[in-house]
């Protein structure tokens, strides 16, 4: 399930290949605070990231989960140091340690330790796989000895090896990826930042990346701040925060964001769907109704679902509509997020 407000078209919905847990009694890799980040347009100011605080452990997958315009992209860009915060408050002006170096005060060392995956292929195309990751093992300092070893070794690790003469341009989506994903790699950093890796490449490609993820975070411990508009990635980090306009609503493990939603979720089958959610919404105990393909989402208030169903059940027919299946389901993160934005746009 992709985010309403995404652009990109909705992926099925997989079952999660979770990593581990993280050491949280670590100090984090990745540690903001207080960060805002305003632009001045000819129509205004556009406040696009608001007083955001995060942490990442070691070995640890952080999902940043919003729609489109949510401020996903310029939290990472303020991470990597390609962006300044807004000044702030001079009582809680914005901080950003990565690996332990101050990234606003001593910018080379933190960036020594990052690794950054853009949305938009960045490599060189004119220049084949083992000449691109060259290129970016020099930029970052290793030396003839250095680079060769590690540059064969992530083209292994990332399933590029057999590519490495080809050149960038030839390659498909999903490799172009994996590429990106070897160049940020190359200097071996403790940090890895991501924003939205996966967008427009096919499930099996998507799975294959997080595949590479989790092992990477098993195997070297890396921190990894990932933003994602797919639910089914989501669900397979540690934690996961949800932006909306800039702000952090709410962040935690994927279990105890679903927790507050837990036997309040109906899940119903029928023809015509459209008359289904019509009769929902004007059930006084129907909180939201919302179509997923084939299936209507129903959230109701905690203990009332049973009773809800049995009113459905003879609503619907009544109506000339037919109700072939309804059921209690677990919630799934996107059923959290919607009501997330729901409740946030209820805020005064």
């Amino acid at each position: 399930m992709i985010l309403p407000g995404c652009s990109s078209r909705a992926c099925r919905r997989t079952s999660p290949l979770v990593s581990k847990q993280p050491d949280n009694t670590m100090e984090p890799l990745i540690s903001a605070a207080q960060l805002s980040k305003s632009f001045h347009r000819h129509n205004g100011v556009t406040r696009a990231v608001a007083d955001l605080s995060l942490n990442v452990a070691p070995g640890e997958i952080y999902g940043l989960v919003g729609p489109d315009g949510a401020g996903k992209t310029t939290t990472i860009r303020l991470l990597c140091g390609a962006l300044r915060p807004d000044p702030g408050d001079k009582s809680a002006p914005p901080a950003i340690t990565i690996a332990g170096h101050n990234l606003l005060k001593h910018t080379d060392p933190a960036r020594a330790q990052l690794g950054y995956l853009a949305q938009r292929f960045s490599m060189y195309e004119d220049l084949t796989v083992l000449e691109n990751l060259r290129f970016f093992a020099e930029v970052r300092g290793l030396k003839t000895a250095k680079w060769q070893p590690r540059c064969l070794q992530i083209l292994d690790f990332v399933g590029l090896g057999e590519y490495a003469s080809r050149r960038a341009g030839q390659l498909s989506g999903g490799m172009k990826q994996k590429l990106g994903l070897a160049a940020a790699l190359v200097h071996r950093p403790k940090v890895l930042l991501l924003d939205e890796p996966t967008t427009g490449v096919d499930p099996v490609t998507r799975q294959d990346f997080w595949q590479l993820l989790i092992r990477l975070v098993a195997e070297e411990g890396v921190a990894v701040l990932v933003s994602t508009p797919y639910m089914d990635e989501a669900a397979r980090c540690q934690r996961i925060g949800f932006m909306r306009q800039g702000r952090l609503l709410v962040e935690g493990t994927p279990e105890a964001l679903r927790q507050p939603l837990a036997n309040r979720i109906l899940e119903c089958y029928g023809q015509p769907l459209a008359l289904l959610r019509r009769i929902a919404q004007a059930d006084p105990q129907v909180e939201d109704a919302q179509m997923f393909g084939d299936r209507l989402h129903l959230r109701v208030p905690a203990g009332a679902a049973q009773t809800v169903l049995e009113r459905l059940s003879q609503a619907i027919p009544a109506a000339g509509g037919q109700l072939s299946q309804a059921r209690s389901i677990p919630p799934g993160l996107e059923d959290v997020f919607i009501a997330l934005l729901e409740g946030d746009e209820a805020q005064p």
